[in-house]
């Protein structure tokens, strides 16, 4: 009887602590569902008003399928196809630039986790140095000597920046020193093979987690990137989509009064433009969630 009184308090307690714990999961998606889905929602819902209906109707309620037809039709028909000319561009970019930085860190990050040479500890801790260097200070310099060279202007001044990619030679390194067996490369050295045939035949093809997830950022990075191209890139015709949301922004009368006219964008265009630059994104993260997940997971333990 004693027993059970004694025990009563300390179930009360696991109890009040379910609660708690509840408590707080609720406030935190509370909070998630009100600054995250719900301005998402919005966005998605404009696109199918129209600049009237996006004001006066409720904030919730679709519009309809015309609206959104025409939405598109003005979207694309702005500066005879600008938008059209921007989403090929960012993907010229953004695949140019995964292309050199799969080509480059994969192997960089290989040799400095399972290759002795000289001054690899020192370029360790310079690839995690640069990495703490924000992206924005490094673009006047860069700058200054793509100008040196010319190539202000052409695709390369903005290609070639975009696959400076440290953190993935650091990713790389962590999986190579964590989840490939050395004894494996060691019996591959020994059958024969050159230290490229290692890496090409051996250590490549158990990396594929880890090259989807360089890959992932390195596409989220330079599509989503905005100062690089704007500063390098003086005319409208070389923009990525993120720079050319600027001139749709300074084009919808809502933003800046001066731009009404024959070429004027309304809001749900701009949201529906807004919408389209991030689709592709998030279509490359529902097709590759498997590898990420696996990249990322990768190298938690030890062998």
């Amino acid at each position: 009887m004693v027993t059970a009184e004694m025990d009563q308090p300390a179930a009360d307690r696991r109890g009040i602590s379910g609660w708690s714990v509840r408590a707080i999961l609720v406030v935190v998606l509370t909070v998630f569902v009100l600054f995250f889905v719900i301005p998402i929602v919005w966005l998605l819902l404009a696109t199918t008003k129209t600049a009237h209906g996006l004001i006066v109707s409720d904030p919730f309620l679709p519009g309809s399928l015309g609206n959104a037809a025409e939405n598109w039709k003005q979207l694309f028909g702005f500066q005879d196809g600008a938008v059209t000319t921007w989403v090929g561009n960012s993907a010229l970019y953004a695949l140019g630039a995964l292309a050199i930085t799969l080509v480059a860190s994969i192997p960089a990050g290989y040799a400095m986790a399972l290759t002795e040479f000289r001054f690899r500890r020192l370029m360790l801790v310079m690839t995690l140095i640069v990495m703490l260097v924000p992206g924005t200070a490094l673009v006047l310099p860069i700058f200054l000597e793509l100008n040196v060279v010319g190539l202000i202007g052409s695709p390369l001044a903005v290609i070639l920046p975009m696959a400076f990619f440290p953190f993935g030679v650091y990713l790389t390194y962590i999986y190579f020193s964590t989840s490939i067996p050395r004894d494996l490369l060691a019996a591959a050295r020994i059958d024969g093979c050159t230290e490229f045939q290692v890496f090409r035949k051996v250590a490549l093809p158990l990396a594929a987690p880890i090259v989807a997830l360089v890959a992932f950022f390195s596409f989220v990075q330079s599509w989503n990137n905005f100062f690089l191209p704007f500063v390098m890139l003086p005319s409208s015709d070389g923009y990525p989509i993120q720079v050319g949301l600027t001139s749709l922004l300074a084009s919808t009368p809502a933003f800046n009064p001066s731009s009404a006219g024959t070429q004027s964008v309304q809001l749900p265009t701009l949201a529906l433009a807004t919408v389209i630059s991030v689709l592709p994104v998030l279509i490359v993260f529902l097709f590759a969630q498997r590898f990420l997940v696996a990249g990322m997971t990768a190298g938690g333990t030890k062998e």
